[in-house]
C-alpha cells in the first residue's frame, strides 16, 4: 500500500486533508481540460477513464475497480486533466490536495518512489491492455473484455455488465452493432447466457481459446 511509507504524523495529517465524495452512476468525477487541483483515488465502485475525440466521439481507454489512481496519471507533468473520468457504478472518492501530496514528496522518499512505481504500473498495464486489444480480431477482443470483466473487476462468472455495447465498442474500436453480433453469436454457441444487463460466462475454456486465437 503506497501509505504504509508514511509515518505516524503524516497518516494523520493525510487523514485531515482527506476528503470523500460519493457520485452517483454516470456523474463526472474529473473532465478533460479541468485544472488538476488534487490527488484522487477510488475508494469503492467502478470507473471508466476516457478522452473526446476531434469529432466528438468518446474514447474508452480503461475501465478500473477500487485503489486505483487513474485520475492521476498526469498530476506531475501536466497543468490540466488530459483525460475524463466517470462513475460507472455508485462511486466513493478520496481527494487530498495536490500541493499536500507533493509536500510528502520533499519529506518522504519512500512514498515518493512507491507512489511513483504505483502510477508507473497503473500506466503500463493501460498500454499493454490496449496493444492485447489491437491485436485481436472482432470476437477476440469481445471474449478478452468478459474475461476481463469476470477476473479483473468481479472475479465472479456471473455480473452485471457496467457498460453499454456502445461504451465497449469505444473500448475495443469496433461498432456497437459489431458487439452486439458478437455477444448474440457467443450466447448462441453456449459460451455465455445473458438476462438484461446479467452476464454469465458458462465456457470459459472456450472464451479462453477465443480471446488468445483472436
Amino acid at each position: 500500500m503506497v501509505f504504509s511509507t508514511l509515518d505516524d504524523k503524516s497518516v494523520q495529517d493525510l487523514c485531515d486533508y482527506k476528503e470523500e465524495r460519493s457520485y452517483q452512476k454516470g456523474e463526472i468525477i474529473n473532465l478533460e481540460g479541468e485544472k488538476i487541483i488534487d490527488f484522487k483515488y477510488l475508494k469503492t465502485g467502478l470507473v471508466k477513464l476516457y478522452r473526446r475525440t476531434i469529432t466528438g466521439e468518446e474514447q474508452v481507454i480503461t475501465i478500473t475497480r477500487p485503489f486505483e489512481f487513474v485520475s492521476n496519471l498526469s498530476i506531475f507533468s501536466e497543468e490540466k486533466y488530459k483525460y475524463s473520468v466517470s462513475a460507472l457504478e455508485d462511486s466513493v472518492v478520496c481527494s487530498v490536495k495536490l500541493d499536500f501530496i507533493k509536500s510528502l514528496f520533499l519529506k518522504n522518499g519512500g512514498f515518493a518512489i512507491s507512489l511513483l512505481n504505483k502510477l508507473s504500473k497503473i500506466n503500463d498495464k493501460i498500454i499493454s491492455q490496449t496493444l492485447d486489444i489491437r491485436q485481436k480480431n472482432l470476437a477476440g477482443r469481445v471474449a478478452f473484455i468478459l474475461l476481463y470483466f469476470t477476473r479483473e473487476i468481479y472475479n465472479s462468472r456471473i455480473f452485471d455488465l457496467p457498460v453499454s455495447r456502445k461504451e465497449i465498442a469505444d473500448f475495443i474500436g469496433m461498432s456497437s452493432a459489431n458487439v452486439i453480433r458478437t455477444m448474440s453469436d457467443f450466447k448462441k454457441d453456449g459460451i455465455i447466457k445473458v438476462f438484461g444487463k446479467t452476464i454469465e460466462v458458462v465456457n470459459m475454456e472456450k472464451l479462453e481459446i477465443i480471446s488468445k486465437r483472436g
